[in-house]
């Protein structure tokens, strides 16, 4: 079996998506979902492009990954510019990973009518930063930029770009379909005149402008390439990018090309919502192998087949990629997934109790409404837990208020919070001022437990996203409101819904406290 790497720039090539802005703390938390999963090399961004991309690469030294290795990405050094004065190409070696990538061009309408440069003058711009970045990384790779295009216009000049980066010292050459045009059969077949001549390992970065850059990834590996860039979910500029999420199980499960742990495969549907939640992004419930639609059957003779035998419409067993089998209107759906989740938390619960079907319509219920429990790991916990009884009550709101003003000549906001909790039969009244009125209410909140529970001081939050979930609705519109917390040891994600984004943002913050008073509750029994 040969090794194919894996490789994702999610957080480079993904973030330049329309509508997606991932910030410093989404790409750190990517970057740890992506490790979780066995991918190899993970493109941070472009180092020499902005700020925050640097700061990423600094902050990303401290994580801990078992497997990964980031990458920073940049460009050949300018025409006039040779690559020790280059800041651009500074900025790679400040980045301080063990792998970069440096895309060129290769093709000459691009090195003609767009660098504005002579076609030589081009090869020496690749093989001189090559030969540069050399000896301070173990890892360069080469991305050749708009490769089949170039090809199919210049073939021996689309080859010249490549021996000037075997020549500047590469370790891999990056076949790209940048321009997502390139059809299946004609790409495997320049792979076959590129090896002819080429000696060192190709790898292939495809765009799905066609809609064939999955089909083009599993091509090229058929045709020899050892290294498959993509991204999750296929994010990417204008039509995006290969989705990793489908290259994944077809090399391991279908095309027996790489060896990935079915433990790693089955975190696929999560980490592919996961990065959806870090876009900002809805789900689409038609993605193959991870959308909530992949493995639904809906009635008839579809519903009495796969009940008879799954293979009937069914490609793989959803469980292997971390999905499940569905029957829309029936009472089936989801019954498994519910037992499987329950004994991850630790809760005994066998398919045949009888409370199962009314905490499978409960959920159905409130994912109806606006909650979504994929990654609100901590709210489902709680409310698989309130509703079989395994739940303590610490507290309950007696009432809050919420004030915001802003005076003439002010250049800043002024939030208030003020609350009351009930414990046990004492009533807690507390007051605090914030940053705006959900960090207002989430101190008054604390401040009002501390003397009940002094381990809320450890909570902290960490993200809050919010979520209009019906847009025609206008500023009335359901929204969904998603915190993630820390007490310096656990992470933990809570979520609220309701169509006032305070109300919201409360049932998040209530979830979050109550979750960590769980656990501390469970270490002393």
């Amino acid at each position: 079996m040969s090794a194919i790497e894996l490789y994702d720039t999610t957080l480079r090539d993904g973030a330049q998506t329309w509508g997606i802005n991932f910030s410093i703390e989404d790409k750190l938390r990517i970057t740890q979902k992506l490790d979780e999963i066995g991918i190899d090399f993970i493109e941070g961004g472009y180092a020499g492009s902005n700020p925050k991309d640097r700061r990423f690469f600094s902050m990303a030294k401290n994580l801990r990954l078992k497997h990964s290795r980031i990458v920073a990405f940049g460009s050949t050094c300018r025409a006039d510019i040779p690559p020790d004065k280059d800041p651009q190409i500074k900025c790679l070696l400040d980045a301080g990973t063990e792998v970069v990538t440096i895309v060129g061009k290769s093709w000459d309408l691009h090195v003609l009518e767009i660098l504005a440069v002579p076609l030589e003058r081009n090869l020496s711009m690749i093989r001189d930063t090559l030969a540069f970045l050399r000896p301070y990384f173990p890892k360069v790779i080469y991305d050749a930029e708009h490769f089949f295009d170039g090809f199919k216009r210049n073939p021996n000049y689309a080859m010249e770009t490549l021996r000037a980066a075997v020549s500047g010292g590469s370790d891999l050459l990056v076949l790209c379909d940048t321009n997502g045009g390139t059809l299946p059969t004609e790409l495997s077949a320049i792979i076959g005149k590129v090896k002819e001549h080429i000696s060192i390992p190709l790898g292939i970065h495809a765009h799905n402008d066609s809609e064939t850059a999955v089909a083009n990834s599993l091509s090229a590996v058929e045709a020899g390439v050892v290294h498959v860039q993509g991204t999750v979910n296929g994010i990417g500029e204008r039509c995006g990018n290969a989705n990793l999420i489908s290259v994944i199980p077809a090399l391991a499960m279908k095309m027996n090309r790489m060896s990935f742990p079915m433990g790693h495969l089955r975190l696929l549907k999560h980490v592919s919502e996961f990065v959806d939640e870090m876009a900002n992004r809805t789900p689409q419930k038609s993605q193959p192998y991870v959308g909530v639609a992949a493995f639904a059957h809906k009635g008839g003779l579809h519903t009495s087949a796969v009940i008879k035998n799954r293979a009937a419409y069914e490609h793989i067993d959803p469980a292997l990629v971390g999905n499940i089998r569905s029957f829309p209107m029936s009472e089936q759906a989801g019954r498994a997934a519910l037992v499987q989740k329950a004994a991850q938390l630790g809760i005994d619960l066998k398919p045949d109790d009888p409370s199962l079907e009314e905490i499978l319509k409960t959920i159905k219920d409130l994912e109806a409404r606006g909650a979504h429990y994929e990654v609100a790991d901590g709210s489902f916990e709680l409310l698989m837990k309130r509703m079989l009884g395994l739940h303590k009550k610490f507290f309950s709101l007696h009432g809050f208020h919420v004030s915001n003003v802003k005076r003439q000549g002010d250049t800043k906001t002024y939030s208030d919070a003020v609350i009351r909790i009930v414990v046990g039969d004492k009533m807690e009244f507390s007051a605090a001022e914030g940053n705006g009125p959900v960090n207002a209410l989430d101190a008054a909140f604390k401040k009002a437990l501390l003397a009940f529970y002094p381990s809320v001081s450890q909570v902290r939050l960490t993200d809050f996203k919010v979520r209009v979930l019906e847009g025609s609705s206008g500023t009335g519109a359901t929204v969904r409101v998603l915190i993630e917390s820390t007490d310096g040891d656990q992470v933990w994600w809570t979520v609220g819904f309701n169509e006032n984004i305070i109300q919201a943002s409360w049932d998040a913050l209530v979830d979050s406290i109550d979750y960590k008073l769980q656990k501390d509750l469970e270490r002393e029994t």
